[in-house]
């Protein structure tokens, strides 16, 4: 039997279930593991032929991890290997490999396998949590609770089995909460979900932890307003997509991206990461300029090892930079600008079918072509924060076990700087206070101040800091 398809997991977990239903056990063969000598190959042969006689055993051949060798010389070779496996083994041996494989003598029986849908994976977890025996009375009560899974996680059904026994092994320990009260349950089954399916992309993503919320993000309420409709598309797309059938008159589309468009230092990551904490998934930042290669088609393998690992879902993705790839389409005048073209349309592409959030954020909107940005479906404004809203970001900007004496917010907020910058004054000021034994003081933020505004570039004027301390109190 041939098991083809991309999807590793959901064809391993078929054999096994298929073996488990005739009473044989699986021997899984990394096919980087067989013989290549002839001599080494018929006595391989003989020890299959020996296990399967005399513990029922099934063998399946894993091809999907083979290491490709140089010019294809060990491929060509171990393929011959298979073959000759395949055509003389005497019992039942499986195949699982992305490609179709060609015909031989032995009748080869070959199953095309897709990853589950929405639908599929739904049932799949009934079905398994139904099998479990703390949960069995709870399914029914689960059934909202495992739509929201399936939303966020796009998992095969070994992973499923997997996550599903992990929960239950913790459940049925001494000491431990107990967690078949279906809230808890939940709580379980996500944060699972969330370390099975998190990315693992090395180099190209950072993860950003953050226990931010809604409290903590100062914009216009128009603004906030479209952050939370984004919130809201991502936790009810469940809803809307399958229950309501909107997923069945079209799959493009469906996936959620929006742009974040203002000056450094506005609030797009902290916008990103309160989104992220919200809906209690991962949030990954994607540096595009460091995605982006100058040799042709590194930048879209990048990108494709971005979108396939994360994939399985419980990830927010933050493209930082866009305008690294986003600029105004140019015109192909050689290969080079060919390929850039090509980029954007794969990252537009990859946005809009990838099942979770993905966020773009760019310090110059102008910059950007139009036809991009017809495609992305929520673009919002991060403007420079007026005096106002800098006086309520300096109110919230200390933490509450932060000493703080006699700082008035309404004279901070003359400071004509973004609330990243403001962030960098307030942590700068409190390592001074510290420093002195002291709470945090007007006289520390003036210091800090003056060190913003050097890096920055600029003069602090007077008009800014009038009022803030007496001379006696100042710091050199």
């Amino acid at each position: 039997i041939q098991l083809c398809g991309p999807d590793s997991a959901t064809k391993q977990w078929i054999a096994a279930v298929a073996c488990e239903t005739v009473g044989r056990s699986l021997l899984i063969i990394a096919a980087d593991a067989l013989p290549v000598e002839l001599e080494q190959v018929n006595l391989f042969q003989c020890l299959c032929e020996r296990e399967a006689m005399l513990s029922d055993t099934a063998f399946l051949i894993d091809c999907d991890h083979e290491t490709p060798g140089p010019r294809g010389e060990n491929n060509a070779h171990l393929n011959l290997v298979i073959d000759r496996l395949v055509e003389r083994l005497q019992c039942p041996v499986l195949v699982m490999s992305g490609d179709r494989r060609p015909q031989r003598q032995r009748p080869l029986i070959t199953i095309d396998v897709h990853p589950p849908n929405p639908d599929e994976q739904h049932q799949i977890w009934i079905d398994m949590l139904g099998e479990s025996a703390p949960y069995q009375s709870k399914v029914t009560e689960l059934d909202k609770d495992v739509e929201q899974l399936v939303a966020n996680f796009n998992l095969s059904p070994l992973a499923i089995q997997t996550i599903i026994q992990t929960v239950t092994s913790r459940q049925n320990k001494p000491g431990k909460v107990d967690c078949a009260v279906p809230d808890s349950l939940f709580q379980r089954l996500w944060q699972a979900c969330l370390v099975h399916a998190r990315p693992r992309l090395n180099d190209l993503a950072q993860p950003i932890q953050s226990t931010v919320g809604w409290d903590d993000l100062v914009l216009p309420d128009k603004e906030k307003a479209v952050l939370k409709t984004i919130h809201a598309h991502v936790k009810q797309r469940s809803t809307v997509y399958e229950e309501w059938g909107f997923a069945r008159k079209s799959r493009r589309g469906l996936g959620i991206s929006a742009l974040f468009a203002g000056a450094s230092g506005t609030g797009k990551t902290l916008a990103a990461e309160v989104l992220a904490n919200g809906l209690n998934l991962d949030l990954y930042r994607i540096d595009l300029s460091a995605v982006v290669s100058k040799y042709i088609g590194e930048t879209e393998k990048n990108l494709r090892r971005i979108f396939d690992v994360a994939e399985t879902g419980g990830a927010v993705l933050l493209f930082d930079e866009a305008d690294a790839l986003f600029g105004k389409r140019s015109d192909v005048n050689d290969s080079r600008d060919r390929y850039a073209n090509m980029e954007v349309a794969y990252l537009l592409q990859r946005i809009e079918s990838y099942r979770g959030l993905a966020i773009l954020t760019t310090n110059l909107q102008k910059s950007i072509d139009q036809a991009f940005l017809r495609r992305i479906r929520f673009i919002v404004q991060f403007p420079f924060p007026d005096a106002a809203q800098r006086e309520e970001i300096w109110r919230r900007v200390f933490p509450p076990d932060t000493p703080t004496k006699k700082l008035s917010y309404t004279k901070l907020a003359r400071l004509n700087v973004s609330g990243g910058n403001i962030r960098n004054i307030a942590l700068n000021a409190a390592f001074l206070a510290a420093e002195a034994g002291e709470a945090v003081q007007m006289v520390h933020l003036l210091q800090a101040a003056e060190s913003e505004y050097i890096k920055l570039g600029r003069p602090l004027t007077d008009t800014e800091v009038k009022g803030w301390i007496t001379a006696s109190r100042r710091v050199t």
